[in-house]
């Protein structure tokens, strides 16, 4: 399915911010029948129709298996008339509650903090990142933390929105908040590079590589091993979408591990042409859109950014059980994060991996994702 296709109906889908509100809820739970039509009864091919996916991040390299599910077909063979992704920034938290998407590109701590505030009927039903991408960002030369207890005395930049993982940080390692003064910032590590502060929240995948390619020595405190793993990049939907549409989310699953197949076996130069295309496209679709505002996508960061979040999707686990598993040690440890952060949520609550579980035991042959 060519992008340029899909991109014209995007066109038309706008966005929709809807609040977390009982409005919501009950739009939500009204959402599912009426966006996929099931299987075709007495034929072999399922046909689910159209359906729209809410991305976390700009169309860069994030989603480079989803772009590899529209160039390769996968999304068509599965039985879409057309996936709708859509751009972020977005949680997808409001938008799958009011139904005007049906599955969300989110986070653990997104749909985790939305079923502890708001009892929000969500699950996340698989995850393309098995480790939380957040790091706190250093300089070598200048705070260089290299652990969580170097974290006190310093000055730390963190977004408002990232306030409460930044707590989880400090309480799983038994750093009291009056220790560290943080200051709020916005995504562009220029403080840090300036030295206004010790050390920057960060992603792995994106600010830790600006820095780095701007000729500093960096160091990382990685979130994912001091104390707070999660999964991130999460399949995430209703309760009401996932009782109701189980088969269709499979077969979206399933298109799914085929396109992030691709991006461990095709070369980075071939992967990154794509992100380039679908990210062009994006940017001429919206002007307002943030690929636009962005400018060019830098084709050496694309690459190296595939290369950093290659690392958070693969592990030992994912080796042995496919693409997108979710081990019940990670759900665990996922949910502990969480109450670290002060959102208290059970596994049950959160995970619901009957879907993917029950595609590897049907097609083993898809776990074999390494080249």
């Amino acid at each position: 399915m060519a992008v340029h296709s899909n991109l014209k109906r995007r066109a038309r889908l706008g966005t929709v911010a809807a609040a977390i509100a009982a409005s919501a809820l009950i739009l939500g739970g009204c959402a599912g029948s009426e966006t996929s039509t099931g299987g075709a009864e007495g034929t072999d091919e399922a046909s689910y129709g159209e359906i729209s996916v809410q991305y976390s991040w700009i169309k860069n390299e994030e989603f480079a298996g989803e772009f590899y599910a529209y160039e390769n077909g996968y999304y068509d063979e599965a039985g879409f008339d057309e996936v709708i992704g859509i751009s972020g920034p977005d949680t997808g938290v409001a938008k799958l509650l009011s139904g005007s998407v049906q599955v969300a590109l989110s986070d653990a701590a997104s749909i985790g903090a939305a079923i502890a505030e708001q009892e929000a009927p969500l699950k996340i039903i698989g995850a393309t990142f098995q480790k939380n991408p957040f790091t706190i960002l250093s300089l070598a030369d200048g705070g260089d933390i290299q652990s969580p207890e170097d974290l006190i005395g310093k000055t730390i930049g963190v977004q408002d929105s990232n306030a409460s993982v930044f707590a989880a940080l400090l309480n799983a390692n038994g750093i009291d908040e009056g220790d560290v003064t943080v200051v709020p910032v916005d995504f562009d590590p220029t403080p840090l590079m300036n030295g206004e502060v010790d050390g920057f929240m960060a992603y792995l995948t994106n600010e830790a590589l600006t820095v780095e390619l701007a000729g500093y020595d960096i160091t990382n405190l990685s979130y994912a091993d001091n104390g707070v793993p999660y999964v991130a990049e999460t399949f995430s939907v209703t309760d009401q979408y996932l009782a109701e549409n189980p088969e269709l989310l499979k077969a979206f699953l399933i298109a799914e591990i085929k396109g992030w197949t691709d991006v461990f076996q095709e070369s980075t130069e071939d992967t990154v042409s794509l992100v380039e295309e679908y990210y062009n496209a994006a940017a001429a679709e919206s002007e307002e859109g943030l690929e636009a505002i962005f400018g060019a996508l830098d084709p050496e960061k694309t690459a190296l950014g595939l290369e950093a979040e290659k690392l958070l999707i693969s592990t030992e686990e994912t080796e042995a059980n496919g693409l997108f598993t979710i081990s019940d040690e990670l759900k665990q440890q996922t949910v502990d994060s969480l109450a670290a952060a002060g959102w208290e949520v059970s596994v049950e609550d959160l995970f619901d991996t009957t879907i993917i579980d029950e595609i590897y035991t049907e097609m083993p042959e898809l776990k074999d994702y390494l080249p």
